[in-house]
């Protein structure tokens, strides 16, 4: 009875839904219900021009104070055309997910040779508007506000009143059904008065404080954000390459000579591992902040960073940090000229296949690390600092007992980059670090089975090298990969990769550190790496003793799965008020992991969960416990050491 009744409803309201113009649900011959997963009114992208000749894209980005962006796009339209379909961009590239948020667009209006038209959003893909046209339509325009959000608990804050960093996706829509590089689309932002922009854009020209570039395609547009600001300074590093820096305050913007030399060392260093630059120049768009949201996205003809405020000004203290230009640098070649062909999608509504991620953002993992040691843009024991705490953490993660690697490569799709529970057991994006580490110990094989004269340096410049620089999209697979690594040296490429990164119950991932002459070792000390990350972070790191991290304020921010903390029932979000009869304090706390060593009892804690005190009584006695990377024997130089001299002088 209860069955026949859910029946009926369910198929009055797919009535209902069809009556209003939606898609009906489908039902198969077995009389169960099929939800579409794709809207029926909204064609698939075609390799084909979008007809109706060049769009005009228009952002008025002045008002800082609210943090809103005024956007006014008219489409011409081609003849006869009753219906238009837009989409705003969803799957974007570099997010590896649908990344947007339709929520941000308020206000929208459409007209139609300057009367209003009614408009409705699809139910099945809600990032999509149908709008009705009266018979010889010509000139479609919408008008809408994108609200950057003004905390970071509302989204990543893209505006503020020194700043700001317009991503094209997030304010403006295409029409369905061609492809997003056949789409013409003529660019222009009006920005707060004295304010400079910088894009990869071409064809700037300034009118007062109005911006506009020449006609581009809707792929290149959303490939060239823009950053602005108040505080701006640009920054040569030669081969066609430049800093473009904006700061909350101008007094950021100094750098140093012998550091601005790193720069441009970065820049030589990567040229020569990798030829020439896809798009034949360059642009670090850097925005040294606390200000606006974290970002670290990589483009063809430029990156979008937001680093440290300091970084500049105080370059030896936030070295930590400075891993971020290399590796988007190297995006330029890797993930943007070639690209995965799963990721290779004509639009940005086509879902994406993020399996090939171990390549496209664990190789670059690898060579940011490696180009920042060559070029000094990073120290080496702060690098060999962060291989030592990943590779620590990953061996130490109880989801590698049942997710292989691979799967992992889908985390920013069906986590959409969200904190998990219990983040050792659930893995996270581990293709970045755990594909760096699979890297290096391809990188050491060749260098031994050729006896030092080969090693991923060749394989990169002939993968990854372009043609003639003109940055067009450039394809591989799984195959392509094997078979560009078997020109550089002949070895079982296809089950060297697939048993890393197919198979779950992987051992350690030690074996490139430990193939390039370096061995992971524990001490009572951080190493400068992950000591610099809990000094910018306030944070206690206890991974590898009592199995948890805490803020400054003692409140368990992590737990690892199956350690002593977790056993003991410490959860995250539980705040550690006392240690032994002593008040919280990181130095309280290091002191008692200290004392259990040589003592039978548990330590004992004072913690509030929720609005209950407990007494938690968690045994441990190893000591305090941090990974570093020391060579394993005596002082000659290791394929490690040998990896990171620089190629140019």
């Amino acid at each position: 009875m209860i069955k026949n009744v859910v029946r009926e409803v369910a198929l009055a309201s797919a009535m209902a839904l069809a009556a209003a113009g939606a898609p009906a649900i489908a039902r198969a011959d077995d009389g169960r219900q099929r939800y579409p997963l794709t809207s029926p009114d909204l064609p698939a992208a075609a390799d084909t021009a979008w007809p109706g000749g060049t769009i005009a894209l228009d952002i008025d980005a002045t008002d800082i104070a609210r943090g809103l962006y005024r956007v006014t796009e008219t489409i011409p339209l081609p003849p006869g055309t009753r219906r238009l379909s837009l989409l705003l961009p969803d799957w974007l590239p570099g997010s590896h997910g649908p990344d947007n948020s339709p929520a941000e667009l308020v206000d929208l209006r459409f007209t139609v040779d300057g009367k209003p038209a009614p408009w409705r959003r699809d139910p099945v893909e809600t990032s999509a508007f149908h709008i009705d046209l009266p018979e010889g339509a010509a000139t479609l325009t919408a008008r809408f506000v994108h609200t950057s959000p003004l905390q970071p608990g509302e989204g990543r804050v893209t505006m503020t009143d020194a700043m700001l960093n317009l991503k094209w996706e997030h304010m403006s829509l295409y029409p369905t059904g061609h492809a997003v590089s056949r789409i013409p689309v003529r660019p222009s932002v009006t920005l707060p008065a004295g304010w400079t922009p910088a894009t990869a854009l071409p064809g700037l020209v300034r009118q007062g404080n109005r911006a506009s570039w020449a006609a581009t395609d809707y792929a290149t547009l959303i490939d060239s954000p823009i950053f602005a600001g108040a505080n701006y300074r640009r920054f040569d590093l030669g081969r066609s390459v430049t800093i473009d820096a904006f700061a909350d305050v101008p007094a950021y913007l100094a750098l140093d000579p012998a550091n601005l030399e790193k720069l441009r060392r970065l820049v030589s260093e990567s040229t020569a591992v990798f030829g020439p630059l896809p798009a034949g120049r360059y642009q670090f768009l850097v925005a040294l902040t606390n200000q606006l949201g974290d970002i670290g996205l990589e483009h063809l003809a430029s990156s979008e960073d937001a680093i440290e405020p300091g970084s500049f000004i105080d370059w030896a203290g936030t070295d930590w940090d400075h891993n971020t230009l290399p590796h988007e640098l190297v995006h330029a070649w890797n993930g943007k000229y070639r690209r995965p062909a799963g990721l290779a999608t004509p639009d940005y509504r086509t879902p994406m296949q993020d399996d090939l991620l171990w390549v496209y953002e664990g190789q670059t993992q690898f060579w940011g690390l490696v180009l920042a040691v060559r070029s000094g843009v990073q120290r080496k024991d702060t690098v060999l600092g962060a291989i030592a705490q990943r590779a620590a953490g990953l061996a130490a993660s109880a989801g590698r007992g049942w997710r292989p690697l691979i799967d992992t490569t889908y985390d920013p799709i069906i986590a959409n980059r969200k904190p998990k529970p219990y983040g050792s057991l659930a893995r996270g994006e581990d293709y970045y670090w755990e594909g760096a580490l699979i890297w290096l110990e391809a990188d050491q094989l060749i260098r031994t089975g050729t006896k030092g004269a080969r090693g991923l340096d060749d394989f990169a410049r002939a993968f990854f090298a372009p043609g003639q620089g003109d940055g067009r999209l450039s394809t591989y697979t799984f195959d392509d990969v094997t078979a560009a690594l078997n020109a550089v040296y002949p070895y079982d490429w296809a089950t060297f990769l697939r048993q890393r990164i197919e198979q779950p119950g992987q051992g350690a991932p030690y074996a490139g550190i430990e193939r390039g002459g370096y061995r992971l070792v524990w001490r009572d000390v951080p190493n400068s790496y992950e000591q610099a990350l809990m000094t910018r972070q306030g944070a206690l790191y206890l991974t590898h003793s009592l199995g948890m991290e805490l803020n400054r304020e003692g409140v368990v921010t992590s737990v690892m799965w199956d350690g002593p903390a977790f056993n003991a029932g410490l959860v995250t979000g539980a705040q550690i008020l006392g240690i032994d009869g002593t008040a919280w304090s990181a130095e309280a706390m290091k002191a008692a992991i200290t004392r259990a060593k040589s003592a039978p009892a548990p330590i004992q804690f004072v913690v509030q969960r929720g609005n209950r005190i407990l007494n938690v009584a968690v045994d441990y006695h190893g000591g305090l416990r941090w990974p570093w990377l020391e060579p394993a024997v005596g002082n000659g130089e290791s394929g490690i050491d040998k990896l990171f001299q620089p190629r140019t002088k």
